[in-house]
């Protein structure tokens, strides 16, 4: 039996140039799998994977679970004979999928160069700049006011209680690229999820979970799993990442109830205590979160940092826009909140509402690249544990058909 294969040049082609260009190495001697401690008897990976990738399959490999299911520990890469390194040309086929499966495809396509840098920065800091300046809010208080109002009345102030000019002018700029970032990840996962179904042909079944069904028995499971960090522990090759990425993702989730909390006072209550409006006591619990998380954020990024530049200077790791775009945008959060807070602290206005200024650029540029950089994997690859645990339960195998 004959098979016509049409590959895609072009995915080929992008897939060497985010870090996957070893890929026409591999001979398929099946190492890679033997080695990798999250392959599986009955579904291993990344040999198939790696089949595909050279045959130029791209379709084939963005419905496929198993490229999101690798958490790129260097096992395979370490062991290959060939130096293929299949966990950088997974890697890459990571990064390809952000693009084919992000909304807008323009935001997404500038997201997988460098090249693209200054106007990935421009798009946040120029229409922050535009809105302070119309804010009418864009000027330097004086030392006292700075430090009982701190950032408070960075874009301004007026006497309407329900909303603060401030709230207003920051709920435009973070809801909108909030915005953006959920209707590109719900678009995304839809099409990742019919995909991996259609590759299992599981498209029609007698039976579907409910809402209820699905979280409990499998998307629950996936994020207790991610929590825990079962599968980064199995890791041998490349231990030290998960001393980065615990951390990391504690601070993350520390930061979203800080977010959750201050959207809360600011929107909700701060319309019946306008006083709510007003800056976070320092000796507030929630401020003391903000401060621990951010401290991790920035230990976790710190140890990240060193262990990626660790594995590029040995070749264990190819240097990519695609690994260190999201690293660059995370330590920025981290490091011009801390430094806004201190200015604050010490009584330098001027300096303070520059750093506060690149604070919200990084922000903003964390929540609305999210979709197409290697942040992306949070979502994603919880799905995919999710669609793995789907694949095999009754759902898909109805055991009156065994």
């Amino acid at each position: 039996m004959s098979m016509n294969v049409q590959p895609d040049l072009d995915f080929i082609k992008a897939m060497k140039e985010a870090g996957g260009d070893t890929l026409k190495q591999c001979y398929q001697c099946a190492t890679c799998s033997v080695a990798c401690p999250l392959s599986t008897d009955d579904k291993p990976f990344p040999r198939k994977e790696m089949i595909l990738a050279q045959w130029g399959l791209k379709d084939k490999l963005l419905s496929d679970p198993n490229i999101f299911l690798c958490h790129h520990c260097g096992d395979c890469s370490a062991m290959c004979p060939r130096g293929a390194k299949p966990g950088d040309v997974l890697s890459a086929i990571r990064a390809y999928a952000y693009r084919s499966l992000g909304w807008p495809k323009g935001l997404a396509e500038l997201c997988s160069s460098v090249k693209n840098l200054p106007i990935l920065i421009g798009i946040p800091a120029v229409a922050i700049f535009i809105l302070w300046l119309i804010s009418g809010g864009m000027h330097i208080p004086a030392g006292e006011q700075f430090a009982r109002v701190g950032y408070t009345h960075f874009f301004g102030h007026w006497d309407f209680r329900w909303l603060s000019k401030n709230v207003l002018f920051i709920d435009i700029i973070m809801l909108t690229a909030v915005g953006i970032a959920i209707t590109s990840v719900y678009t995304g996962i839809s099409k990742l999820w019919q995909g991996m179904q259609a590759s299992v042909g599981a498209t029609e079944v007698p039976y579907r979970p409910s809402v209820p069904q699905f979280i409990k028995m499998f998307l629950w499971p996936a994020l207790k799993e991610i929590l825990q960090h079962d599968r980064f522990k199995k890791c041998t090759e490349n231990t030290d990442r998960i001393k980065g990425h615990q951390p990391l993702m504690y601070a993350f989730i520390g930061l979203f109830i800080v977010t959750l909390y201050s959207m809360f006072t600011q929107d909700v209550i701060g319309i019946f205590i306008p006083s709510m409006h007003g800056p976070i006591s320092m000796w507030n619990p929630i401020k003391v979160l903000a401060n621990v998380s951010a401290v991790a954020m920035i230990v976790g990024l710190g140890i990240l940092w060193m262990n990626r530049t660790k594995m590029e200077a040995s070749g264990k790791a190819v240097n990519t826009f695609y690994d260190w775009f999201i690293i660059w945008i995370m330590m920025g959060v981290g490091v011009t909140g801390l430094a806004a807070e201190l200015l604050r602290l010490v009584g330098i206005p001027s300096l303070g509402y520059v750093v506060y200024y690149l604070h919200l650029i990084s922000v903003a540029m964390l929540f609305l690249y999210m979709p197409y950089t290697k942040f992306a994997h949070l979502v994603y690859r919880t799905f995919a544990m999710a669609f793995e645990r789907y694949r095999d339960s009754a759902f898909i195998k109805n055991p009156l058909n065994q």
